[in-house]
């Protein structure tokens, strides 16, 4: 009896007691593999262990940072004057500006900040009612 791929019915049969006989062979494969990512793992673990106890200690509570003598440092919010651009026929790049970014600009006479007029969201469009408290 022929097999519609040219093989034999015995050829068929051998071919299949090789496959057969492989079986086990292939369970070993991904248990080898799992061997070797387990260990490698187990290698991770113990070089992280060496190297945390190769690093100084954790600083005790007396040696933590303390606030100043006159207390929490604040931030300072101020009002600043822009530095206006000079009008120029020709286009300037950043590099033909004054200071380039470094000098600072002066203290604005009006320290009050903008507020949003009341009733409006500030958001344009928004079409809620805003906060009118």
């Amino acid at each position: 009896m022929s097999a519609s791929n040219g093989l034999t019915v015995a050829d068929a049969s051998s071919d299949v007691s090789v496959l057969a006989g492989s079986v086990p062979l292939g369970g070993l494969a991904p248990f080898l593999i799992g061997l070797v990512v387990a260990v490698a793992l187990t290698w991770a673990v113990w070089l992280g262990i060496r190297v945390r106890r190769r690093e100084p200690a954790r600083p005790r509570p007396e040696e933590q940072p303390r606030l100043p003598e006159g207390g929490p440092v604040h931030e300072v919010r101020e009002r600043r004057e822009p530095d206006e651009v000079p009008r120029s026929d020709e286009r300037l790049t950043p590099h033909q500006l004054k200071g380039q970014g470094t000098v600072g600009s002066k203290r604005s006479d009006d320290q009050e900040p903008d507020r949003w007029s009341s009733g409006s969201s500030g958001g344009f469009g928004s079409g809620g009612p805003g906060n009118q408290t």
